[in-house]
């Protein structure tokens, strides 16, 4: 479990086919808090670390990604020199400072409009229709792995949705959302709690 806080800015070392991928990712994390079998979240993907190594504020650790992993996040994510959001996940007594995030990736959008509105920027991001209906005003989406609070969201006839985000300096400074562009894709993870609301709902129905 994760709270979609980021915590590091990792970059992809390697990528190798070894039927699944197996990727090294280098990050400023302490080599020994990172445990073999531990989860770290990617970019909002939860990853089994199963090496590690390095110094600590220069680490590393390999993970494996499936086909259906590769299939369901971002297309070009895993690739050497891609900057990827990183979360080590929550223990027990931490604070909660985000919003429940479990690391599964619930669709691909994409980045329709950014722009600067004072010291922030406002990012608009479309939505697919499977999963327009859990995106709600004042409600908390993960976006590439970062916990965040829509702002507006606007629905289409054909059941997509845009949604507007507002990424403050901090966020933008110690994280990837401050590079993206229009045309870029991002991983969505809707509200957990939305999801379940939604399962009873259709119970009920």
């Amino acid at each position: 479990m994760f709270t979609g806080i980021i915590t590091a800015i990792g970059t992809v070392r390697e990528v190798r086919d070894q039927g699944d991928l197996r990727a090294v990712i280098t990050c400023p994390y302490d080599p020994a808090e990172i445990a073999i079998g531990a989860s770290i979240a990617c970019s909002g993907v939860c990853l089994t670390v199963i090496e590690r190594g390095g110094e600590p504020g220069d680490a590393w650790f390999a993970v494996d990604i499936s086909g259906e992993t590769v299939a369901r996040t971002v297309q070009d994510q895993w690739r050497s020199t891609r900057k990827l959001n990183l979360e080590q996940a929550l223990r027990l007594g931490e604070e909660l400072g985000g919003h429940i995030v479990t690391g599964h990736v619930d669709a691909v959008g994409r980045v329709i409009a950014r722009e600067e509105v004072g010291g922030s920027i406002r990012l608009t991001v479309t939505t697919p229709a499977e999963i327009a209906p859990f995106i709600a005003p004042k409600g908390s989406v993960t976006v590439d792995g970062v916990s965040l609070t829509v702002n507006e969201v606007v629905d289409h006839p054909d059941g997509t949705a845009d949604f507007m985000l507002n990424i403050i300096p901090h966020t933008a400074e110690v994280t990837t959302l401050g590079t993206l562009q229009p045309g870029d894709a991002v991983n969505l993870e809707i509200d957990v709690l939305a999801r379940y609301l939604q399962r009873m709902q259709n119970l009920k129905g």
